[in-house]
């Protein structure tokens, strides 16, 4: 796994650099997942600090030795069985600004909590991130994922990221347009050949946000896209839209039991487009607008949660045991209603894949990185 994918959260205890963090013991791993999915690990290794999340990764691969490494787990699915290796939690803390070329410059360890980051950007009345906020996870997860909400994408504000190369074992630092970021995505996701240390954004100093372009958050600030509005307020509309779909992490609400949006939007080329048209026209009649937009290199993005509904899957559909369910408040969520098990989430995300693709002829992909286990 490359970056830091998996828990959300602080370091639980102090200790010196050097000090091995090796756990010996079944750790299980859904206590560090936000979907509160999956099995046990057979080493656990918490890294507070850079030198001990090298050390970790380095001496696994010297080893031979299956390797995890987990971040916020708020993008990950994790088997049933476990992970039969070493997980290494990042837990590495640090920020820090500096201007360059006239603009802000963020520096952040991978273990940061994000919506910490962004909070603490939002304080400082600095630009770029707000729309990123209440995303659950940790920072060094941001461009691997490529992270985007409400017509923001962390690529629009990455400069670097350093990373573990562990082909050598060397750390280098590697520009964000030698990244291959693409729409929820870069040469980083499902890759094992780096893992990240830290990432630097470059932020507008002003408290003015990037310009507004997501429409239902233009409304929701009753404001025309394209606006740009104080970074507290537009923060605080990202943060009320995320609650009314389930998307900010509460422990009492069993909506925000997932691992957030778990389909990715499906991109259609253009050549496809009017035939899917013409199979979504005969499923839901001819008059009903269907939401598309332009995604480049002549294809069209389609909004996934939107096929879901009109494929027969409404907000709280359950799965075969009940035990895990689309959120009661946004479909694009599957969701541990409390008992789950993974292959119990499996088969719900099996069921809907296959639902849209019969009705509409799309395929909807996984967002969540996969762990030992498929759809």
């Amino acid at each position: 796994m490359s970056g830091a994918e998996g828990i959300r959260g602080g370091p639980t205890g102090a200790r010196t650099p050097g000090e091995h963090p090796w756990a010996p013991g079944e750790h299980p791993l859904a206590e560090y997942t936000t979907l509160r999915l999956g099995g046990p690990a057979a080493e656990f290794v918490l890294a507070e600090h850079p030198d001990e999340l090298a050390e970790a990764v380095r001496e696994s691969d010297a080893a031979g030795q299956p390797l995890l490494v987990l971040g916020g787990g708020s993008n990950l699915v994790v088997a049933d069985s476990g992970f039969d290796g070493r997980v290494v939690r990042v837990a590495t803390r640090g920020r820090s600004y500096d201007i360059v070329d006239g603009f802000v410059q963020l520096t952040v360890e991978a273990g940061e909590d994000w919506d910490d980051v962004v909070a603490d950007t939002v304080h400082q009345g600095l630009g770029n991130l707000e729309c990123l906020s209440g995303i659950p996870g940790l920072t060094g997860a941001t461009p691997v994922q490529n992270v985007g909400a409400y017509g923001v994408e962390i690529s629009e504000m990455l400069v670097s990221v350093d990373l573990l190369d562990r082909r050598t074992g060397r750390i280098r630092t590697v520009l964000a347009e030698d990244l291959g970021l693409v729409y929820r995505g870069s040469s980083l996701k499902h890759s094992d050949e780096a893992v990240v240390l830290r990432a630097r954004y470059l932020l507008r100093d002003g408290a003015e946000s990037a310009p507004i372009r997501y429409a239902e958050l233009a409304r929701a600030l009753e404001v025309q896209p394209g606006a740009r509005v104080d970074v507290a307020r537009a923060r605080e509309a990202v943060l009320a839209l995320r609650r009314t779909k389930g998307m900010v992490l509460d422990p009492a609400d069993h909506d925000t039991w997932s691992a957030g949006s778990f389909f990715t939007n499906p991109i259609v080329d253009t050549a496809d487009l009017p035939g899917v048209l013409e199979l979504i026209a005969t499923r839901v009649g001819p008059d009903e607008r269907v939401p598309q937009y332009p995604a480049g290199d002549g294809r069209t993005k389609l909004s996934a949660a939107w096929l879901i509904e009109r494929a027969g899957f409404g907000k709280g559909h359950p799965g075969g045991a009940a035990r895990a369910a689309l959120s009661g408040k946004h479909t694009l969520a599957l969701t541990n209603r409390g008992s789950a098990c993974t292959e119990d989430l499996l088969g719900l995300a099996r069921e809907v894949r296959e639902g849209v693709r019969s009705a509409f002829g799309v395929s909807l992909a996984p967002e969540p990185v996969l762990v030992d286990c498929s759809i």
